[in-house]
């Protein structure tokens, strides 16, 4: 039973590792949609236009994509942009952004 508790642990952790990359990828892909308006991984140009997203905790950027998608933070496109998301989209999006530099 040992054995086998072992190797269903040991395909457990290959599993998250090989779904790692994957995820980043997905992300990173996901992520040049913001690019137009956010700036190159979400470092904004500046100037009082858009804001960076670049740096920002996951759980406020995830919370602010759903409120933008519930349309409780009102917005001009944003509200849009945002019913396009999944929630797992939204996951992967905030981990890509909160890992780049301001």
């Amino acid at each position: 039973m040992r054995t086998f508790t072992l190797a269903a642990a040991a395909c457990a952790a290959v599993a998250v590792l090989a779904a790692g990359p994957a995820h980043a990828q997905q992300a990173q892909y996901i992520a040049a949609n913001c690019a137009n308006c956010h700036g190159t991984d979400g470092r904004s140009a500046g100037g009082g236009g858009m804001p960076g997203i670049a740096g920002l905790s996951p759980t406020y950027f995830k919370e602010q994509m759903k409120a933008f998608r519930e349309g409780t933070r009102k917005a001009t496109i944003m509200h849009q942009i945002a019913k396009g998301y999944t929630d797992e989209q939204i996951a992967a999006l905030a981990d890509y952004f909160s890992q780049q530099k301001k």
